[in-house]
């Protein structure tokens, strides 16, 4: 139950709830009069959400140039152009609109446009900005935690390299959470933001240190997570039900799982991200397929540990029986649990070497060449 040592910052504004966005040109305004817009697909524009927000920004006189497309596996080539399109501009904010591939863009744009650095230089740590334009978000899909926190994550093709990057500087300024933007979200993607939410909330827990009230807190994110998804899923348009995930998807990962630890395990997230850098697939499916084998291959390594977790989550008796019921559950909202399920059976000498390529690893043990084998022979 040991309490590591450790320091708290969280500058984000977080505005949550029905009709928040009624407020978000004026909050836009004091930071500039003329912006930066990122957005990712048509989506937003289909189900009326950009038309919410530019009708805001012109309210309060505010200008914008805009930047759109961004992929939902996010790539440095947009972000270079977006930083380029910014800078060309003369833009002094960035507003993201969007889930989290554009939020996570839209901080390296943000702190690429103030500084001048080369993006690629910012995501694979060479050069740290010192500073970033304010980043203002309106999120459109519950999953990633980026709306409150100081990491972002984008993929290199050209290097083969899927890497995230954290600095105090990419704390959004403000962030505005209004649930009803989530519910034209499809079954499959919210299933697969629950997941990666719980991912984030398990990743904390398997860090180093055990503070027991955090402990608590981070199996309750989750367990409230595991009891309103189902429903969810049956009723995608319900807003309590999608506040409540939006909810459990931002206190996964703005840093409250952490306090009392020195960090995270990331071995999980490293493992999807080389999975999606392959083959494109989407970020929560990599992870459900991921986080069962990635504890089998840690059983024995951790066992009290993942018992703490089976008994909170399910009242589990044993480590074997910790892993399957989540499996379980991953199973039960139709998110992948097998690399057969994605079609991937046949990629395991790729997805190998990839993973000893990049040396993914974890906080508990550097992975060995046969600790990647075993854990690509576990996600089957």
């Amino acid at each position: 139950m040991e309490i590591k040592t450790f320091t708290a910052y969280n500058p984000t504004r977080l505005h949550f709830g029905k009709g928040v966005v009624e407020t978000f040109g004026e909050t836009v305004k004091n930071y500039s009069n003329k912006v930066l817009l990122v957005y990712g697909r048509e989506s937003v524009k289909k189900y009326g959400i950009y038309a919410e927000v530019a009708n805001e920004l012109t309210k309060a006189g505010v200008e914008w140039v805009e930047y759109g497309g961004i992929k939902p596996n996010p790539v440095i080539e947009d972000v270079r152009k977006a930083a380029a399109f910014g800078m060309e501009s003369k833009v002094g904010a960035v507003v993201a609109l969007g889930g989290g591939s554009v939020i996570d863009s839209s901080k390296i744009i943000a702190a690429a446009i103030a500084t001048g650095i080369e993006p690629w230089d910012i995501v694979s740590w060479k050069n740290h900005p010192a500073g970033s334009l304010p980043l203002i978000c309106v999120l459109t899909l519950a999953a990633t935690g980026t709306e409150m926190n100081a990491a972002a994550v984008v993929q290199n093709p050209k290097t083969k390299e899927k890497l995230g990057y954290v600095n105090p500087v990419l704390f959004p300024r403000e962030s505005f959470l209004d649930p009803q933007y989530t519910t034209t979200v499809s079954a499959d993607y919210t299933a697969y933001g629950v997941v990666d939410l719980i991912a984030h909330a398990l990743e904390a827990f398997f860090g180093e240190g055990e503070p027991s009230v955090i402990d608590k807190i981070t199996l309750s994110i989750i367990k409230d997570a595991m009891e309103q998804a189902p429903k969810l899923l049956a009723d995608l348009t319900n807003y309590k039900l999608r506040a409540a995930i939006m909810l459990d998807a931002t206190l996964a990962l703005n840093g409250l799982t952490s306090y009392g630890k020195t960090g995270g395990d990331w071995g999980v997230h490293g493992i999807g991200h080389e999975i999606s850098l392959l083959f494109d697939t989407p970020h929560g499916a990599t992870l459900s397929i991921a986080y069962p084998a990635w504890l089998e291959l840690q059983k024995d390594r951790i066992p009290e540990r993942i018992l703490t977790m089976g008994k909170g989550l399910f009242n589990a008796k044993t480590v074997e029986e910790s892993i399957l019921k989540l499996k379980e559950f991953f199973r039960s909202v139709k998110s992948p649990v097998t690399l057969t399920e994605i079609g991937l059976e046949d990629k395991a000498p790729q997805i190998v070497e990839q993973l000893l390529r990049n040396k993914v690893s974890g906080m508990h043990h550097s992975l060995s060449a046969a600790d990647y084998k075993k854990v690509v022979e576990y996600m089957g």
